[in-house]
């Protein structure tokens, strides 16, 4: 039996499962292991491939603990940038939706860092709803379950100051070459994005300026080879748009803006 004072050991059995930062993660579950029988467990899962963030039971993203459960879509670091991103665009935004939520932790992170906001965060993924839901309880978000905006309240319809929308850009035919981690334990519906990858964000965009606020963003992540087309979508959807890059992190994140006024047929 493994012995939460040895680091040795566990660090060994994650080496020999082919961890690569096996130090760190040792440290990280000898941290959040409460028993030696807790600790065996922890190390067997992530020995079998499990992702740490579903082994920890969360992941640190923007400053923030976040829970993150098995079978949902762990939130990747790079994607802190997308928070960044909108706090940029609208630092006085008072309604945000996380839409594609996941575990919810763009929207908790945009919530810490903008205070008293209405936030409001979806997924079509039940258990991914479940989990958002106990992530933003504490800035009284509201989670629904659903497919896009759908789930969402109609109230919200040209209120939104900042649409967080990470959606899934995967292309269907790569879903198979992607990390066994996310393969095997994530769902599949946060990966794959349809033949191109771009399927739900042309979706996105076609529906987001009916919900922005004058002024308000959306802003979805995507590749960068796929980030020209990604940018022709949301041009053509009417909203002014950029893309944002961050080369340190892998990250490319188009932003859309809402500058003018949608006629009232839109917004009913």
């Amino acid at each position: 039996m493994l012995s939460l004072s040895d680091t040795t050991a566990v660090v060994s059995a994650l080496r020999t499962a082919g961890c690569v930062f096996a130090e760190d993660e040792a440290e990280l579950i000898l941290a959040t292991a409460r028993t030696p029988e807790e600790l065996a467990t922890m190390v067997d899962r992530r020995a079998s491939g499990q992702p740490l963030e579903h082994v920890l039971g969360w992941a640190e993203f923007h400053g923030l603990r976040v829970l993150v459960e098995p079978g949902v879509f762990v939130p990747r670091r790079r994607t802190e940038f997308l928070v960044d991103q909108g706090l940029a665009q609208v630092p006085g935004a008072s309604v945000v939706v996380d839409l594609c939520c996941g575990s919810g932790a763009v929207g908790a992170a945009l919530a810490a860092a903008l205070g008293d906001i209405e936030l409001h965060a979806a997924d079509i993924d039940p258990a991914a709803v479940d989990c958002a839901r106990r992530n933003i309880a504490p800035y009284g978000g509201h989670a629904h379950a659903g497919d896009l905006f759908e789930a969402l309240p109609a109230a919200l319809r040209g209120r939104v100051g900042i649409l967080a929308a990470n959606v899934p850009y995967v292309p269907t035919g790569e879903v198979g070459l992607l990390p066994a981690e996310a393969r095997d334990h994530e769902p599949l519906v946060a990966l794959d994005g349809g033949g191109d990858g771009l399927d739900v964000l042309r979706r996105v965009a076609a529906d987001a300026p009916r919900w922005l606020a004058p002024g308000g963003c959306v802003l979805v992540e995507t590749s960068e080879r796929q980030a020209e087309v990604a940018v022709e979508t949301f041009a053509r959807a009417g909203l002014r748009t950029r893309l944002a890059v961050s080369e340190e992190l892998y990250a490319n994140v188009v932003i859309g803006v809402r500058d003018q006024v949608v006629q009232a047929d839109q917004v009913v």
